[in-house]
């Protein structure tokens, strides 16, 4: 272990509780996607920078969900390295289901809790300090380090990381970026499926319930519809040999079960098909004449849209009566990932295991998050942070003692990648 890294650990135990108390204040500091008012959670995250005299701006296309930047040159030149994570988070739903007040941030048993806390303000607070703390000691370091804590994320990020990759490239065009969303000390990230998103609307006639003779029903149109839809999950990708060799891996296998339940490991590699809204019809006694199918599907790696877009109008060469349009939230056209064997996974893999006892295993996900952002400019990015314990739903928490170990990894991982040994 580097001077540096037993100097971090030092710091990080010493200001232990200053660091649980950061998170409990940011947990207690509602910032719900809807609506997406973060202004108070980013005054929080920036009166902690403020109060250490570390240079930041705040970046608000929209004036209720600012971007809290900031970068500082190490004393050495070298790599520029990206800590990522939001603020926004899902809203917290019926509070009566919460065990604590989901805005709380009670500690019970050592867990917090509180809607976010895991995904992903854990994650978060541990790049604040992961940057304070490195900020402190950019003489022993080499290159330079941004911050970028942004908004918008639960509601696709084009306010968020993706205005700052449109309009302030300086804070996240590096060379890595690395980002604590929910992992779990048992994974790290390297890439996600492709969310592709299509309205299908169906339009016939319609007419009187009795005069079935009289026109096609929309509604049973849509559901042959949703029948043939299921093509799309037969196609076969031609993942790159790296994910190849990642995706059948045994111990991949296992830990994308563990982390995400079990079949996890089996839909990666496959598109597959939600069909996530039907509406149609006006009354009982009218035979439809409209009918909406909204359907999610995710791309796996080595298909791209193109292919799966191209399945879609096949389908639809039977179905005059249905129109399609795509509704994702950007223009995507493959699934995003870095190289699952790349020297920040190791190097998070080396320290995690030094610091927790665990070396996490490589794996990719099902959903997205704003590292497709830099995975999509070609920049590496990685995700290694806690457990998703109640995410998206009630009594969302995370272990204080895992808190910290996201935090001594990300402290590590960072310094490493900048020079600080490992």
């Amino acid at each position: 272990m580097s001077e540096l890294a037993r100097i971090l650990l030092d710091e990080i135990e010493a200001g232990a509780d200053e660091w649980i108390g950061l998170l409990q204040a940011f947990v207690r500091t509602p910032t719900p996607n809807p609506p997406g008012d973060t202004r108070d959670g980013t005054a929080r995250l920036a009166a902690f920078l403020a109060a250490r005299d570390i240079e930041h701006r705040l970046i608000a296309p929209l004036s209720h969900a600012p971007n809290l930047v900031a970068q500082f040159e190490a004393a050495h030149p070298g790599r520029h390295l990206v800590l990522n994570g939001h603020i926004d988070v899902f809203p917290a739903g019926d509070a009566a289901r919460w065990k604590h007040d989901p805005w709380s941030g009670a500690i019970e048993n050592g867990r917090l809790y509180g809607r976010g806390v895991a995904d992903m303000k854990c994650g978060t607070t541990s790049s604040l300090i992961t940057f304070a703390l490195l900020h402190k000691h950019r003489d022993k370091l080499a290159g330079k380090l941004s911050l970028t804590c942004v908004s918008d994320e639960e509601t696709g990020g084009r306010y968020g990381a993706g205005y700052l990759f449109a309009n302030h490239p300086e804070y996240v065009m590096g060379d890595c970026c690395l980002n604590g969303e929910p992992s779990s000390a048992h994974t790290v990230r390297w890439g996600e499926k492709m969310p592709l998103w299509l309205a299908f609307t169906v339009k016939t006639r319609g007419a009187h319930g009795a005069y079935v003779h009289m026109s096609e029903s929309a509604s049973e149109v849509a559901l042959r519809l949703m029948e043939r839809l299921e093509k799309v999950t037969e196609l076969e990708p031609k993942p790159a040999p790296e994910i190849q060799r990642n995706l059948a891996d045994p111990q991949v296998r296992a830990a994308l079960d563990r982390s995400m339940g079990k079949g996890a490991a089996d839909i990666l590699g496959k598109v597959t098909l939600n069909i996530g809204v039907v509406e149609g019809g006006l009354k009982m006694n009218m035979i439809p004449s409209e009918c909406r199918v909204e359907a999610d599907l995710r791309v796996p790696f080595g298909l791209s849209k193109a292919e799966v877009m191209a399945c879609i109008h096949d389908i639809l060469r039977d179905f005059p009566q249905v129109t399609v349009k795509e509704e994702s939230v950007e223009s995507e056209t493959h699934a995003n990932w870095c190289n699952p064997e790349g020297e920040m996974l190791k190097i998070i893999q080396r320290n995690a295991l030094q610091v927790r006892g665990i070396e996490p295993v490589p794996i990719a996900t099902l959903a997205l998050t704003d590292a497709r952002w830099w995975r999509n400019a070609g920049i590496p990015a990685y995700i290694y942070g806690c457990a998703p314990d109640g995410m998206a739903s009630h009594d969302e928490s995370v272990a204080i003692e895992e808190f910290l170990n996201v935090l001594r990894v990300h402290a590590l991982s960072a310094a490493a990648y900048l020079g600080g040994g490992a």
